[in-house]
């Protein structure tokens, strides 16, 4: 789960938000700090961006990069320090921004903020490295004895809420090695290189430190852990309040936990930092000691300001991995006898965590934080440990929760042993079809949850039952209808959205027996279904789904027109995005044969002409999609502007992959040719692909384990996407050695996949194995399909069919086109493979299962976008690629995702002639 999604959450009670739109778009955020508020003095001007709220003198010249001062606040001392910065800065004619909202401070500092960031409250510019020794000096005499959490990413000044780093000082850009986008400064030589933005400090080898930080930077190195009584292993978990390790005390080797805590740092709902729940943690536990479902305390040390609390270490495995290694719907067709003994177990399962919860609360303490990664089972299954007690407290204090897992966050109306019943409701649910991190938009979907599990599983009606009423009733006890007030439940926000005055809780983001739940989902008699129309009732979901879209509609706001994944803020440009934004709305719009939306189109069109600084180049996320898009809806005028752009820009740093890379732009460059007649687009399509074909991106070996250092795989970031281009390529020009490239491609992606125990081929990523469109498995058949209609080859023709199998389970996780259901079917639909699982009734199974992810909203069918806490309405998390998906299974003329047109299937007529010779673009149906 990426816990960073959380703090988009309280901007919108459906959708995905900046977290300054509460405080600068009229939202219910609290209000600015006085100092935010006052006019801009003669001679000085400001701005906004994002967080931000900064002011400089005019006339004034910086540098463009160099040593910049960084100020931290708490936030019961943040206007003072403010005022006492903003004063002085005005006095000596000093550029500065600052965080003008304690709300916003305080989600720049919440346990899951983005460590590198956090506590950056103010930032001073300084001209040159001697004011900077002067402001530093200056600020830290003014502000002594103030505190503020330590900036991970700099260097602290003594021992005060100051600090330095050397960065850039304006917005200039350029590619990593990774072919990513990223804030850029000057080396040595002139060249602009990546400014490195981790949570620790570091100096650019070609910076040498001024001799006035010497004394800090001695004073950095001089804490260390050597000299504490364990010896830490392996670190577990990291968030921004600090970290957990596995340990052995260096005297007796006995193995620990680990928990540290920085001061003012890691801020829960309530204000609490990582310090103040440590605490708190600890008096929890040393009043549960005896009992064998909690850990016991052995120690606790601290060393500079961080503080430690020693723990039992705790044999066993998290209850979510068992999910993987359990769970019958991770299969296509699992047998009754496999659903019967899984819902024993999970009973068995629950009973054990609901006895652990209530020996507890028998010690008169809320647990406050269950869900399924603080709960360790034994590992022969027949004990459960509770973990992660910093959000306990006594049920006497009647507090509300202050840290919660998205998936079993209690309503705000819920105190004391509420809170823990609430998550023990969501888990009985959870157990059978974990999905109840819907109910943070809309809680009427737990009774359409009970009514899938009940329908699966032998589960006994009264043990669902009990979970649905729990889950939406009231404070009198009334439950809610839900699916009223299109899709809304009268139920508080779960959230916190109502006001947002406080921040959300932190968060860490067959034929079975039947309910007595009453029947949901177009069940006939009972309540009135949940959804206004079932996924595969088409054309109906069509025009659902496009009315959804249509309301979700933000056409007076500059930075997107549909609301969509959070990648809409993450760059320049992200809204406009084929990927994210609007431009891939319009393709799915254009694919299901959906009226066209002029004012989107308007809007994408002034968007083109003045592209934001710093907007990526590539297809998914940047400007060649959007020109793509333009020519594609008929504007091909202003298409062929931006792809000039486009072109005059360097490409040699630019990844080789389709999602922001080279692969991307030159199937998209190829396509306007194609479309245009323009020949010098054909040839920048060449070059791309020669780009995608230098050895150092072929060949390189794996990087090591993690994310960071592996190679990528499939379609979107991997070798897959690279075989996309060389097939299409060849397709135009009939050049063999580009199928060549793409045979290479295509089985170094399969070198990084394996096999499952059912025959599934899923890629590895080291920790989980992944079949999806996107970074899976799935992505890669996609593309061996195509590569096969011109070129026989057994490993790639029993590869994927070995892949068809890896897009036939019955449950996953996340509805989306890229990494979820819909993914799986759009393969099933277009794939040529034939054989078990492509058949009508195995794409239209797998359409029924889009059901279980759907919401109603304003009355229409939608769907939520990654991490499944608001919906999504673009192309590659939300209800967009849902549409494209369904589409291209039901549609009268079969939609695609671009550069990957239909496929004549087996079950279809065979083509009237044969065909020897690559066809031309023209030629292929709907390229």
């Amino acid at each position: 789960m990426n816990k960073g999604y959380a703090v988009y959450c309280d901007a919108d009670r459906h959708f995905y938000d900046a977290p300054h739109r509460l405080v600068f778009a009229g939202g219910a955020g609290d209000s600015l700090y006085p100092a935010a508020t006052l006019p801009v003095p003669d001679g000085w001007a400001s701005h906004r961006t994002g967080d931000w709220l900064a002011l400089r003198p005019v006339g004034g010249t910086l540098p463009s990069q160099g040593w910049k001062i960084h100020v931290s606040a708490c936030l019961d001392n943040a206007e003072r320090v403010l005022d006492t910065v903003r004063e002085y800065c005005l006095r000596h004619e000093v550029a500065f921004k600052f965080v003008p909202s304690r709300y916003l401070l305080h989600q720049r500092n919440a346990k899951y903020a983005d460590r590198a960031a956090s506590g950056k409250f103010i930032t001073v510019y300084p001209a040159d490295d001697e004011q900077c020794e002067r402001l530093a000096t200056d600020l830290a005499r003014l502000l002594d004895g103030e505190p503020g959490p330590y900036v991970l990413s700099d260097l602290r000044w003594g021992q005060g809420p100051v600090h330095l780093r050397y960065g850039s000082f304006t917005r200039r850009h350029c590619y990593d090695e990774h072919g990513e986008l990223r804030p850029a400064i000057e080396d040595d030589s002139g060249t602009l290189v990546p400014d490195l933005r981790g949570p620790v400090f570091r100096v650019p080898d070609w910076v040498t430190p001024p001799p006035f930080l010497r004394p800090h930077l001695d004073a950095r190195a001089a804490v260390t852990v050597q000299e504490m009584p364990y010896e830490i292993e392996k670190a577990l978990h990291f968030s921004n309040g600090g970290g957990v390790y596995e340990a052995r005390h260096r005297e007796t080797g006995r193995r620990v936990v680990l928990k540290e805590a920085r001061p003012h740092a890691g801020l829960a709902a309530d204000g609490a930092d990582a310090v103040t729940r440590l605490h708190r943690e600890r008096t929890a536990l040393e009043r549960l000691s005896g009992l064998a479902c909690t850990p016991e305390v052995l120690d606790s040390f601290t060393v500079g300001d961080h503080h430690f609390l020693v723990l039992e270490f705790v044999e066993g495995r998290p209850l979510n991995t068992f999910f993987a290694r359990r769970h019958p719907l991770m299969e296509a067709d699992p047998p009754a006898e496999r659903l019967a003994e899984y819902t024993d177990w999970a009973l068995r399962i629950h009973g054990l965590v609901e006895r652990a919860v209530a020996a507890v609360h028998a010690r008169g303490i809320v647990f406050n934080d269950l869900h399924l990664f603080n709960v360790m089972v034994s590992e022969d299954e027949t004990s459960v440990v509770l973990l992660d007690f910093e959000a306990a407290q006594p049920a006497a204090e009647g507090g509300r929760q202050t840290v919660a897992n998205p998936a079993f966050v209690a309503p705000a109306d819920r105190r004391g042993f509420d809170v823990d019943r609430y998550a023990l409701a969501c888990l009985r649910i959870a157990l059978f079809v974990p999905l109840t991190s819907l109910l943070a938009v809309d809680r009427g979907k737990a009774a359409h949850l009970a009514e899938v599990a009940a329908a699966l599983f032998p589960v006994p009606g009264e043990f669902l039952d009990a979970a649905v009423r729990e889950i939406v009733r009231e404070p009198a006890g009334i439950p809610p209808r839900a699916g009223t007030s299109g899709g809304r439940t009268s139920v508080p926000p779960v959230e916190g959205t109502s006001g947002g005055r406080a921040p959300v809780p932190s968060v860490k983001g067959t034929s079975g027996g039947r309910t007595s739940v009453p029947p949901v989902a177009g069940a006939s008699g009972g309540r009135a279904p949940f959804l206004p129309v079932e996924p595969g009732e088409w054309p109906g979901s069509r025009d659902a789904m496009v009315r959804a879209i249509l309301a979700s509609a933000t056409p007076d706001r500059e930075d997107r027109f549909f609301p969509g994944d959070i990648a809409q803020f993450a760059t320049a440009g992200g809204g406009m995005s084929v990927g994210y934004g609007t431009a891939g709305v319009l393709h799915a719009l254009d694919e299901s044969g959906a009226a066209r939306i002029p004012a989107a189109e308007e809007r994408l069109l002034r968007y083109a002409k003045q592209p934001g600084s710093g907007t990526p180049l590539g297809f998914y996320d940047g400007l060649t999609g959007v020109a793509w898009t333009l020519q594609r809806l008929g504007h091909t005028a202003s298409a062929l502007e931006l792809a000039e752009l486009v072109l005059a820009q360097d490409h040699d740093a630019l990844a080789p992959d389709l999602h922001g890379g080279t692969a991307g732009m030159g199937l998209a460059l190829d396509a306007l040719a194609a479309a245009t007649g323009e020949s010098g687009l054909h040839a920048a399509a060449m070059r791309c692909a020669e780009l995608a074909a230098r050895p150092s991106v072929v060949s390189s070996p794996p990087a090591g384990p993690g994310t960071g250092g592996r190679i990528r795989t499939g379609l979107l970031h991997g070798a897959a996407g690279r075989a996309l281009l060389f097939v299409r390529l060849y397709e135009r020009t009939g050049d063999s050695a580009l199928l060549d490239l793409a045979a290479e491609a295509l089985h170094d992606d399969l070198s990084r996949c394996v096999r499952g125990a059912s025959g599934t081929l899923q890629v590895d990523e080291g920790w989980r194995t992944m079949p999806y469109l996107g970074a899976g498995s799935v992505g890669i058949g996609m593309v061996i399909d195509d590569y096969l209609l011109h070129r026989h080859d057994d490993t790639l023709d029993r590869a994927r069919h070995e892949i068809v199998q890896a897009a036939q389970a019955t449950f996953y996780a996340q509805p989306g086109l890229f990494r979820g259901v819909a993914g799986m079917v759009l393969h099933l639909a277009r794939t040529n493979a034939g054989g078990p699982g492509t058949e009508p009734e195995d794409v239209l199974r797998q359409v029924g299962c889009l059901t279980w992810h759907a919401m109603p909203y304003e009355g229409h069918l939608a769907f939520p976008g990654e991490q499944m806490m608001r919906l999504s309405m673009d192309l590659a998390t939300g209800t967009a690629g849902v549409l494209l998906a369904l589409s291209a299974a039901l549609g009268d003329r079969p939609a695609h995702l671009p550069f990957l047109p239909p496929l004549r299937r087996p079950h279809e007529p065979a083509p009237s002639r044969g065909r020897t010779a690559p066809p031309s673009p023209h030629e292929r149906k709907r390229s």
